[in-house]
């Protein structure tokens, strides 16, 4: 089968694919990017938004470092130029920075959303009491949850907050349930869970039947999307069906294939999807790479797309020799010369 055929199959039209409301917020659609640490930069939700994603997330905000006047910070939370809507996450577990920093983002940025993360297994986050260290301690959650709930309503924008988590600490602390809870009742609008604990930080499977609990928990209250083991358009139409949760967000998933979202949309709606031309796949790290040297240099930019580059080739034919040689990219022209030779 060529690389422009149907390449899955599914039930068409079954209403999977559909608008969400987030508290004052309605999306177009449920298909959303995750927040990515050292991913989902500005250039690559950009990216993104040109492929389809409903909506965006950036990378984790420090508040801590937010309330420090971080410049590295500031460059993580300004929208992207073709951002319509998009969500700002923040981390930390002390409620009064936490509380700051979700008002400083609101004056300054207008985003439509404001996220916490209550799910990074990070040592580097939890250790500080943050991210999924969060799950340890509903009580701390809720209260984080609840100063900047309260303190984005004072705004008068409407922007709702959101939390995201995992299933737990590890398996013998399953706490879910208690931090969802927890989390609702301090005013979060919505919930987003990837159902591994931290201890599994990403081995083992996502345990899907845990959002399925959520949904069903969290019925008539609050919207629950669904994380972990979305590598594939049906593996999202799987997700939606099997657990019926409002919506999905990709995260290692859409990375180097920021064409998912097109194709998860047209699994949806059609039954079918189209397979990308390695040209355009091409194409598209070539458009990041020239965003994201406007965003910190060329010098920096084509360093760091050199692991973006080897995602986004895997599955090209050459791709392995094509590999080697862009990890030895360091300019403009480096790349140009390297992918001359092929395209």
């Amino acid at each position: 089968m060529s690389e422009l055929g149907a390449m899955e199959t599914g039930a068409a039209g079954n209403g999977l694919y559909r608008p969400v409301t987030i508290g004052s917020l309605t999306l177009p659609g449920n298909i959303f990017l995750a927040p990515v640490a050292g991913y989902s930069d500005r250039s690559f939700r950009s990216i993104c938004v040109d492929w389809g994603a409903d909506f965006t997330y950036t990378e984790m905000v420090s508040s801590e470092a937010y309330i420090r006047n971080s410049v590295k910070t500031e460059k993580l939370i300004a929208r992207a130029y073709n951002e319509q809507r998009y969500a700002v996450q923040i981390f930390g577990a002390n409620p009064d920075y936490m509380a700051e920093t979700a008002v400083r983002i609101i004056e300054r940025y207008r985003p439509d959303c404001i996220d916490i993360n209550a799910g990074c297994p990070m040592p580097k986050i939890t250790k500080t009491g943050a991210g999924s260290a969060l799950m340890r301690k509903p009580e701390r959650l809720y209260a984080v949850v609840k100063a900047v709930a309260e303190a984005a309503g004072k705004t008068g924008s409407g922007i709702p907050v959101t939390v995201k988590i995992r299933s737990g600490w590890s398996q013998t602390e399953l706490t879910w349930k208690e931090a969802a809870d927890a989390a609702v009742e301090a005013g979060a609008a919505a919930l987003t869970i990837h159902p591994r604990t931290c201890s599994q930080c990403y081995s083992g499977a996502a345990d899907w039947d845990i959002l399925a609990q959520l949904v069903q928990m969290m019925r008539g209250r609050v919207p629950v999307f669904g994380s972990g083991d979305l590598f594939s358009p049906q593996a999202a139409q799987d997700m939606l069906a099997s657990t019926q949760c409002a919506g999905v967000m990709f995260a290692r998933g859409a990375m180097g294939n920021p064409f998912v979202f097109r194709q998860t949309k047209e699994l949806l709606q059609t039954g079918a999807y189209t397979g990308i031309l390695p040209e355009d796949k091409i194409r598209t790290a070539k458009k990041e790479l020239d965003l994201l040297c406007e965003e910190v240099g060329e010098q920096i930019a084509c360093r760091e797309m050199r692991k973006r580059f080897a995602a986004y080739t895997k599955g090209i034919a050459g791709g392995a020799r094509l590999r080697e040689q862009l990890v030895q990219a360091g300019s403009l022209q480096d790349y140009e010369r390297i992918l001359g030779t092929m395209f």
